[in-house]
């Protein structure tokens, strides 16, 4: 929970180590078992503590594994073991070979994994040996943080190795969140259990003591507090580190801060108001926001003069906010704080009178709020009529996540058990139910949910004889990112006679999208056709039309004619806009989006159709599937023109949404791009690793090349050449897409690295791989002669990559060659490769010491560029080749187009080095906001924050936000 750039030191948890180190290796032997669960608030330092217990239990000879949860739950299965294990690996030199080859033969089990029930036991087994391939007889540790948040593999995992069944002698240290274990969390349970085992324990990990209260905040400020600042922060921040480290940083830089203890702070403020104050504000807390007038009153039976001045004072209290439309508390932290304080049968009471105020309204039903406070009220049989209303009514409006909480919330009501005197739940049929949760869940993004629900429907068998299960199972499959067996799904529904013409025509459409997004543009081209074959006998087949036309028309553009095939995806977005349904308009103008920024390079425009469609999309109730999708092309298409800043807030923005499956993944890799081009290793690291573990079960080529790209992309600015070379050489295995633009990146990459390789001379050039580039090299040269001529020109922009990488690997580089790719990516303003190529050009110019004059102007216009992006590693390679060839760069960067700097008048001298990101970021510190509130303000990740803000103080030479904000308001003559 790190707030700051700077790190804040480990205080007052040496007892805690020494019990940790005893728990898990001092007091356990051979085939013996282990496990301490960190259990503790929000900020307490769980985190820290386990990092810190880490270190020292790999520094006693035990092999530690540490991974994360993932706040998206099983949409990630296995997810902190396998980040494990590959950061496990990653760390290993050479000469532990035989270890990696155990860490990756155990990786291999998870891939190789078929998923069927009856493996899962066999699984669990494999696991278990393969940890104990990995230890080699020395003590294992796994570390998991956040294990609130364990997907369920997960849990099954830890039940069996803590188990003990083998002759491993591993332990687990985990941290939970105390607050996030509440209601039916399956981690309670997993809990329970484990704690009937004698190897088991459970350290509650206390706030601070006064003393040690102290002892952080005088490291953090550094030097002791003054006696009234220190009981000011001991009495702020009840001990909670995180609190006491933001205080402290607050007065070192000079800022005023709040106090977050929020529970104390609010009860104390609701228990010094008027008694019928008191109550509305409970009540309040307890509706539905915003709460009505008249609604209030209708709960409270108060007379309107004692209503009005109650909530005068609650407003005066700064606790309720009045406005039109009714009343809303100002904190909704203020809401869980109260749920604690009243006892069951008053937070029920106060449910029922809201239902029944709501039913006596005249005008709307309020179904929604009927079947939640019918619900809460303990009145099953009223809440689900209610529920199902509301989902129906929300379906009409495309409110597809609304919807699907309120048909889950029905088959949970229709299964409720009745007690007491209250009307029991009318009968439905639950297959409809599962049927409409299952659909929802779908549109919504929620795509491991809706496979959960189908199997449910079809009692855990595939759906067999029946075509329109097939599909729908299809469907879901491919939006979670599982193409084979959706494929397969599609392909079984085509072959069978049993199935109707409309469901032959919707499986045909549908396969021939997903061939599409796998990169078989010519496999696509056919399905479409036979699916629009099949559609024009079957009367109503809008929808089959729309999908293969717009499949038929993006392969036509790639493979054969760009403007035919453009004016057929053109077309079958005027179809779906006429005649439709949402699903319908989102891939026509998905389609429509990738086409203009992939294959046919008109970049400006795809941006515009992509945000465009996002909107639009959004209207209908996709926000968490399509607009996404399509907010990562706009992202992909503004980080080829230059724009990243724009990017990194369209990125942001489509986050927001949390998607699952492929949409996560679409999302995931275009903010990798970004991270990797502004150096940003943790966040790439982060991105990457969720990413392979969502395509652990195998994914698509759109999705695995572009990930392997981007990691030996990241690998070779680490200077990692043999992890980027590997990363290459999987692809150019795997791949099986027609997309030439993505195997000439992956050609490049592969080139780039090796001669990277060659240059520093500290991996030898592997010849083997040299060949293999080769020959993608030549196989990219001759498809791209026939394909269509945008796409020939993307694929011609990085064969002159490759063939200028080449003749580094022969000599010295050619500066011709060099200066041909610059050229080639001038014409298609793409402004990275560009600086790439003048940056490579300039070092052969250099190299044959001849014509330093031309290398100078190339190495300034290289910088120019790379600074405007913000490309901090290009930037650092700029500048180390201009320091050795001692060539002056320009300090002060043209901002790319996408740049906007916030002061209105030009920066001075001591600003000109930072780029116009980063004094966005400057002035926002100077107005005393935290990165968490920069990153609010700017739509980029705290994390990315933090790296900007290490930047500035690095390019201003201060240490504190205060130095670097004094030198801001200097030279804004503030």
């Amino acid at each position: 929970m790190a707030s700051d750039v700077d790190t804040a030191p480990l205080v007052g948890r040496a007892d805690q180590l020494a019990a940790l180190r005893a728990a898990l290796l001092d007091q356990i032997g051979p085939g013996q078992t282990a496990a301490v669960f960190v259990n503790g608030e929000s900020g307490v330092g769980k985190t820290r503590l386990l990092a810190e217990a880490a270190a020292r239990l790999r520094d006693a000879g035990a092999v530690v594994l540490t991974g994360s949860c993932l706040d998206i739950g099983d949409a990630s299965p296995l997810h902190p073991v396998l980040q494990a294990l590959r950061r496990f690996d990653a760390d290993l030199d050479a000469g532990q070979a035989r270890t990696s080859s155990a860490v990756r033969g155990l990786l291999r089990t998870f891939v190789e994994e078929t998923g069927d029930a009856d493996s899962a036991g066999a699984l669990l087994e494999r696991v278990s040996r393969g940890l104990s391939l990995i230890a080699e007889g020395r003590p294992l540790v796994l570390v998991l943080d956040d294990l609130q948040w364990v997907d369920r593999t997960t849990r099954q995992l830890l039940l069996y190795l803590l188990a003990g069944l083998g002759e491993l002698q591993l332990s687990v240290l985990a941290a939970v969140r105390a607050e996030s274990l509440q209601g039916a969390h399956p981690l309670r349970r997993v809990l329970t259990e484990l704690r009937r085992l004698r190897s088991v324990r459970v350290l509650d990990l206390a706030p601070l003591d006064r003393a040690d209260t102290d002892r952080l905040a005088a490291e953090i400020v550094g030097a002791p507090l003054a006696p009234e600042a220190a009981d000011q922060v001991w009495q702020r921040s009840g001990g909670n580190p995180f609190v006491v480290e933001e205080l402290a940083r607050d007065l070192r830089d000079g800022r005023d801060g709040l106090s977050d203890t929020l529970r104390e702070i609010f009860l104390s403020r609701v228990d010094v108001l008027p008694r019928h104050a008191h109550a509305a504000v409970h009540a309040v807390a307890a509706g539905v926001e915003p709460v009505e007038h008249w609604l209030l009153a209708e709960v409270l039976g108060l007379p309107e003069p004692a209503l009005i001045e109650a909530l005068r004072a609650a407003v005066a209290h700064r606790l309720l906010v009045g406005a039109d439309d009714g009343y809303r508390l100002r904190h909704r932290l203020v809401a869980e704080v109260l749920a604690h304080e009243l006892l069951p049968a008053e937070r029920a009471g106060l449910h029922r009178r809201y239902a029944e105020a709501l039913t006596r309204a005249p005008a709307e039903l309020h179904q929604a709020r009927l079947a939640h406070h019918w619900r809460l009220a303990g009145e099953p049989g009223r809440a689900l009529p209610a529920a199902i209303a509301a989902a129906r009514e929300a379906e009409r409006l495309h409110g597809f996540a609304e919807a699907h909480r309120h048909w889950s919330a029905a088959l949970q009501l229709a299964s409720t058990p009745v007690t007491g005197p209250v009307d029991a739940p009318p009968q439905v049929d639950r297959a409809v139910l599962l049927e409409q949760a299952a659909e929802t869940a779908h549109q919504s993004g929620e795509h491991a949910r809706a496979l959960s629900l189908l199997a449910e429907l079809t009692g855990g068998e595939e759906p067999g004889q029946s075509c329109g299960l097939r599909i729908r199972r299809a469907r879901y499959l491919a939006a979670a990112g599982r193409s084979a067996p959706a494929e397969a799904e599609y392909r079984g529904v085509l072959e069978s006679a049993d199935c109707t013409a409309q469901e032959r025509a919707t499986a045909a459409a549908r396969l021939a999208e997903l061939l599409l997004h796998l990169g078989r543009y010519a496999d696509a081209g056919q399905r479409a056709r036979e699916a629009l074959e099949l559609a024009a006998a079957v009367d109503g087949s809008t929808s089959e039309v729309v999908l293969a036309s717009s499949a038929l028309g993006f392969s036509e553009a790639f493979l054969e004619d760009p403007d035919a095939g453009l004016a057929v995806v053109r077309q079958a977005l005027r179809t779906a806009e006429r005649a439709g349904g949402p699903e319908d308009v989102a891939c026509a103008y998905l389609h429509l989006a990738e086409l203009l920024t992939g294959p046919l390079n008109i970049l400006e425009e795809g941006v515009v159709v992509a945000r465009r469609g996002a909107e639009r999309v959004a209207e209908l109730g996709l926000g968490r599937t399509f607009e996404t999708r399509l907010l990562a092309i706009a992202t992909n298409g503004l980080f080829r023109v230059g724009q990243w800043a724009e990017a990194e807030k369209v990125v942001a923005a489509a986050l927001r949404h949390r998607p699952s499956g492929a949409d996560a993944v679409e999302l995931l890799l275009a903010r990798c791009r970004l991270s990797v081009g502004y150096g940003d290793v943790e966040a790439s690291d982060r991105d990457l690793e969720a990413v392979a573990t969502m395509l652990a079960g195998g994914g698509a080529p759109r999705h695995v090349l572009p990930m392997l790209i981007l990691r030996a992309g990241l690998a070779m600015w680490q200077g990692r050449h043999d992890v980027a070379r590997q990363a290459v050489q999987r692809g150019l295995t795997e791949t099986r897409s027609d997309d030439v633009v993505l195997l000439g990146t992956l050609a490049w990459h592969g080139l780039r690295a090796e001669a990277e390789a060659h240059a520093s001379r500290t991996v030898a050039v592997d010849h083997t791989a040299v060949r293999r580039l080769r020959d993608a090299v030549d196989r990219v040269a001759r498809k791209s002669v026939t394909a269509a001529g945008p796409v020939r020109l993307n694929a011609d922009g990085f064969l002159a990559l490759c063939t200028a990488e080449l003749t580094r690997l022969d000599g010295r580089g050619d500066p011709d060659a060099w200066a041909r790719s610059a050229a080639e990516w001038d014409r298609r303003h793409h402004p990275y490769p560009a600086a790439y190529s003048r940056l490579r050009q300039a070092e052969a110019l250099l190299v044959r010491r001849s014509r330093s004059a031309a290398a100078g102007k190339l190495l300034r216009e290289a910088h120019e560029m790379a600074l405007g992006l913000g490309a901090v590693p290009l930037t650092s390679e700029i500048r180390m080749l201009a320091g050795r060839a001692r060539v002056a760069l320009a300090e002060r960067a043209q901002p790319a187009r996408s740049r906007r700097a916030v002061p209105a008048e030009p920066a001075s001298d001591e600003l000109s080095g930072l780029t116009a990101r980063e004094l966005e970021v400057l002035a926002a510190v100077a107005e005393g906001l935290t990165n968490k509130e920069i990153g609010q303000r700017l739509f980029i990740s705290e994390r990315t924050i933090g790296v900007h803000v290490s930047h500035i103080f690095d390019k201003l030479q201060v240490r504190t936000r205060v130095q670097a904000s004094a030198i801001h308001l200097r030279n804004r003559g503030e």
